[in-house]
């Protein structure tokens, strides 16, 4: 409406291309296997190297609008996404190399979800604490 393409597309659009289009092409199910794992490390990476890019890291980007930390905290968040992603990368490469395809896909579907949702309810326990809570001035 605007005329402005958010960033975060235009980065996702460039991701599913690539390696959407070489799933297209290459159909090999190892690399489809090792791309959620190439995907998460990208992730990890990411996320680390916000701490180091600008004044805020990527989970205060993402969620600095709705709620206020301290530097630290953030810093705390965000690193234990990197270690996260960097974790979920190799306990995709496990189950794909020790176990059948069939549970390399569940493990995908439910599994990868399911330590996701757990990973971020644990962060919004860690997180509860610390967030500062703005008093509003009454009239």
């Amino acid at each position: 409406k605007h005329r402005k393409v958010e960033s975060m597309h235009v980065v996702t659009l460039v991701l599913i291309t690539v390696f959407g289009g070489a799933t297209i092409y290459l159909q090999d199910p190892v690399f489809i296997k090792w791309k959620v794992t190439l995907v998460n490390w990208i992730f990890a990476l990411a996320f680390l190297g916000s701490q180091f890019i600008g004044e805020r890291n990527l989970t205060q980007r993402m969620m600095g609008g709705a709620i206020k930390l301290k530097k630290d905290i953030w810093t705390q968040l965000n690193l234990s996404w990197v270690l996260f992603f960097f974790a979920l990368g190799f306990i995709n490469l496990y189950v794909m190399y020790n176990f059948d395809e069939a549970t390399w896909v569940n493990f995908k579907l439910f599994g990868l979800m399911g330590l996701t949702f757990a990973f971020v309810i644990l962060q919004a326990i860690f997180m509860s604490p610390y967030i500062e809570i703005e008093e509003k001035e009454k009239d």
